[in-house]
């Protein structure tokens, strides 16, 4: 009798990728948290407990398709610094793995806010019956305004 033994190997990375799209991943190597303290008041552990997360990602190393660094460059948002770094900064749960994915989905919001591409406004002129009655709102408002003044005589 034969014992045949097979042993399987799985290796497991650390990368976990934040998917944006299913065509757009960002691998762990491309986002820099960092645990720091949260600001304001608190407790007994206020001091002791780094629970904030501070989101650092650098739009122009990233792995992200031309037209996503182009859109979000040319977004005009407070979080984006002009050397192209989006900085996030979330503390508003108490622990840090719920701000991780808080500051995790803030960034993945914003990469998805510039991908949005607005309508085109079709200039289109105000209809015949809109101009008469603007116009005569306006014969009816100078006529009250004209009973107003002192008469002239």
């Amino acid at each position: 009798m034969r014992v045949v033994t097979y042993v399987i190997l799985i290796f497991k990375t650390n990368e976990t990728m934040l998917e944006i799209s299913n065509n757009v991943t960002l691998a762990e190597w491309e986002i820099e948290l960092n645990a720091i303290r949260s600001q304001g008041s608190g407790g007994q552990r206020v001091n002791k407990v780094a629970t904030a997360i501070h989101l650092r990602f650098d739009i122009k190393r990233s792995s992200l398709p031309s037209i996503y660094k182009e859109r979000l460059l040319a977004l005009s948002d407070s979080r984006i610094t002009s050397d192209g770094i989006i900085i996030i900064k979330s503390q508003s749960h108490r622990t840090q793995e719920m701000n991780r994915q808080d500051a995790l989905e803030r960034l993945k919001a914003l990469i998805l806010l510039a991908m949005v591409v607005q309508k085109k406004r079709k200039a289109t002129k105000p209809t015949r019956g809109s101009v008469k009655r603007r116009l005569e709102t306006k014969a009816n408002r100078k006529s009250v305004k004209q009973a107003r003044q002192k008469v002239k005589f």
